[in-house]
């Protein structure tokens, strides 16, 4: 018969329940902010879906009546420089923390309504509009508001994607020792989220002052907590994470301001991340002003007995019992914080219709459309740019991967700002590659080894990138992965400066290897230059020597914009020269190179295949013209070099490695065609490898891959179409 032992969690977990007691030695001032800012978003919510009822809001309208409290229990506490971020659902966040930031002395009961807060009132609302004069100028709507200068990250659409951001700001003000917080706000459809669950992993053991604020409505859409998860007290999950907890009443504002206080100071201690989960209630349906009995999901009796909990008269009843005051005064406060949405929406509005319209002139420009996608490269201004053909210093030869390494001690010797991470990044003498050698025994507080846990680091990067503080190089170990953290990648880092209204920056280095010939078979094996590509955002790098490694590198570091970086093994022991004394040049952004001179065809290739395109051409006898693209974004083709050489050759040959099914050249030659029509003597040819991903098995490795053989059949493609022969 087994003995047993019984275990318990480290971390504790509390429910915190106010008395009276706790009413009557609240601060007067407090109480008066705490009940102004409800009232005022209040009012903001009934007019956003007044406005939702007549068609003037174009997509969702999530609204929070209901769960005012748990926002303004939480912001009261709060510093200007702690950062939030939310949801989907997220007015009441964002107001928060927004009207705790433009009124820091607290909300005047009696004139609740300044110039400041009309002002955010209606900046807000033009927001969630899709006007102009929004937070993010129209382009987030009502699920992406955005106010750095308050602390305000960014509400995500993403159910719990933006919870690594929040770790990434929370990394900076650890690192930073400024003793600020960082707030996530999610809901209960958040928290089984691999992402989320992912971040705590990682909040708790690097110990970042990261609080977990569960906004627990019960409802995500209509489907019940308890039919989402065994364990519906959602702060439980702080046990497995040795996370301290608290467990509060959402509806009672008094007690989330409490365990607020409790939280921040476990937070402002050093000990690390909090969790808090406040039982709260929206009124209304998941979008929109109807109720949710009224699609089934709800009896109006549980609406009913949820509507008499309203924390704000809950705040104003125990104010009037502590005599602090009256029903008169909150009647007005009512009165001025309706009066005041009113007067925003009137500035918005061109009322003299049949039906209330919003004035042309508000809308944004058209030509707004892609504007700052990327950045506009001005950081580049008065670079240090040298070509390897115009290096006047002493060069050696050095293999590829010294170059890696050696280029990226070099810079975080000279920016402290710079912050590598991943997996497995401080140990193996470098990582799996000898890529970050030296980096942790040089700067252990910025070179970070990371948990497997793809979501949770790469947009801990993304969070870092954009609190703008650091600049964080993450590694992918192979690009495959980046599937794992696909949210993070495509939806989170790469559209966040553009979402955002363009004002933000987004300076995030992504490294990875292509491993093709290294028999790691179908899931560790990709290109992720096609895919990449098509993902607005991203600028793309993919250096085929030492030389070009070190100047693409600066400059990526160097950029604001995020940065994907490709090498491939092939090239890490391959030998080139490298200056001795200076890694502080830079390679252009989206400049090309002609390698090799010649007039029959183009060839158009990056990394390795640029050198395999070399040898065949010269074996061959082939007067081709070899072009290292080395910039492969869309914004970064260098459309000058790539058509000055097929207006002379015309006819191109785009090489790659990788699968037709996720290929590169097939932009490439989308464009090249659309571009250089009437100079092609023939369709653009193309060299890649077969639909599958690259087997394990040697022989079919190398079946699914291009090499010299099928360069040589595409070289000789092209010159067939020309009527010539080798």
């Amino acid at each position: 018969m087994p003995r047993f032992n019984t275990l318990k969690s480290e971390a504790a977990w509390r429910e915190l329940i106010t008395t009276d007691k706790d009413w009557k030695a609240a601060d007067a001032n407090m109480l008066r902010s705490l009940l102004v800012s409800m009232h005022l978003i209040r009012a903001f919510e009934e007019k956003v879906l007044e406005l939702a009822g007549q068609g003037l809001v174009h997509g969702p309208a999530h609204s929070a009546i209901g769960q005012e409290g748990g926002a303004v229990g939480s912001v009261l506490p709060m510093r200007a420089s702690d950062q939030v971020n939310g949801s989907h659902r997220a007015h009441h966040q964002f107001l928060a923390k927004t009207l705790h930031y433009v009124s820091p002395e607290g909300l005047d009961l009696a004139a609740p309504i300044n110039e400041k807060t009309q002002w955010l009132l209606q900046k807000t609302l033009a927001e969630i509009l899709g006007l102009d004069q929004g937070f993010c100028r129209g382009r987030g709507g009502s699920m992406h508001l955005r106010w750095a200068e308050a602390g305000v990250l960014g509400t995500n659409a993403i159910v719990g994607g933006g919870v690594p951001f929040a770790a990434g700001a929370a990394w900076a003000h650890r690192h930073a020792g400024t003793g600020d917080a960082a707030f996530t706000y999610f809901g209960d459809g958040a928290v089984n989220i691999g992402s989320v669950l992912e971040t705590m992993n990682l909040a708790a053991a690097w110990k970042l002052p990261l609080c977990f604020f569960i906004e627990n409505n019960r409802y995500a859409v209509s489907t019940v907590v308890d039919e989402a998860t065994a364990e519906a007290r959602l702060s439980a999950r702080g046990q497995a994470f040795n996370i301290p907890s608290w467990k509060v009443d959402g509806m009672d504002p008094l007690a989330v301001y409490l365990a607020t206080q409790e939280a921040m100071e476990v937070m402002r201690r050093g000990d690390g991340p909090t969790i808090i989960e406040v039982d709260v209630y929206r009124f209304y349906h998941q979008n929109g002003p109807m109720p949710g009995s009224a699609f089934g999901y709800r009896s109006k009796d549980e609406e009913k007995a949820w509507r008499e909990r309203d924390p704000l008269d809950l705040v104003a009843a125990k104010m009037i019992e502590l005599k602090l005051i009256d029903k008169d005064d909150v009647h007005s406060l009512r009165h001025q914080a309706q009066q005041a949405m009113e007067k925003a929406a009137a500035e918005l509005l061109d009322m003299s219709g049949k039906k209330p319209a919003i004035h042309d002139h508000l809308w944004p420009s058209r030509d707004f459309v892609d504007a700052l996608v990327r950045g506009d490269l001005s950081e580049f201004d008065g670079a240090h740019y040298v070509e390897q053909e115009q290096f006047s210093g002493k060069l050696e030869e050095r293999k590829f991967i010294d170059a890696v390494a050696g280029v990226m001690n070099r810079r975080m010797e000279q920016d402290e700002r710079i912050v590598v991470m991943g997996e497995d990044v401080h140990r193996l003498k470098g990582g799996t590659n000898g890529a970050t050698r030296g980096l942790s025994e040089r700067f252990p507080d910025r070179c970070l080894g990371t948990p497997i846990s793809e979501n949770a680091f790469v947009g801990l990067g993304g969070g870092l990138a954009m609190d703008g503080r650091y600049r964080p190089v993450v590694e992918f170990m192979y690009p495959d992965f980046m599937w794992v953290a696909a949210d993070q990648v495509f939806n989170q880092i790469a559209k966040a400066r553009h979402m955002f209204g363009g004002d933000g920056s987004m300076p995030l280095v992504l490294r990875t290897k292509i491993a093709m010939g290294s028999g790691y078979g179908s899931q560790h094996l990709m290109d992720p230059a096609g895919i990449f590509s098509t993902s607005p955002g991203w600028r793309i790098v993919a250096p085929s020597t030492p030389y070009d490694y070190v100047g693409l590198m600066n400059a990526a570091l160097h950029c604001e914009d995020p940065v994907l970086v490709i090498e491939h093994i092939d090239l890490y022991n391959v030998k080139g020269p490298v200056p001795t004394d200076d890694l502080d040049y830079l390679i252009p952004l989206g400049k090309a190179k002609v390698l090799r001179e010649g007039t029959a065809v183009t060839v158009l290739s990056y990394l390795n295949m640029v050198h395999q395109s070399l040898e065949v051409a010269e074996r061959l006898g082939v007067d081709a013209e070899v072009i290292d693209l080395r910039s492969l974004d869309r914004d970064g083709l260098d459309w000058e070099t790539i058509g000055a050489s097929i207006m002379k050759t015309n006819n191109v040959l785009i090489v790659e490695q990788g699968s037709v099914g996720t290929s590169y050249g097939t932009l490439l030659g989308d464009e090249v065609q659309r571009r250089f029509f009437d100079y092609l003597d023939q369709p653009v040819q193309r060299v890649h490898g077969g639909e599958a991903s690259p087997s394990i098995s040697k022989v079919l490795e190398r079946a699914a891959c291009a090499g010299p053989e099928e360069i040589e059949d595409g070289l000789r493609r092209v010159l067939a179409e020309q009527g010539r022969s080798l």
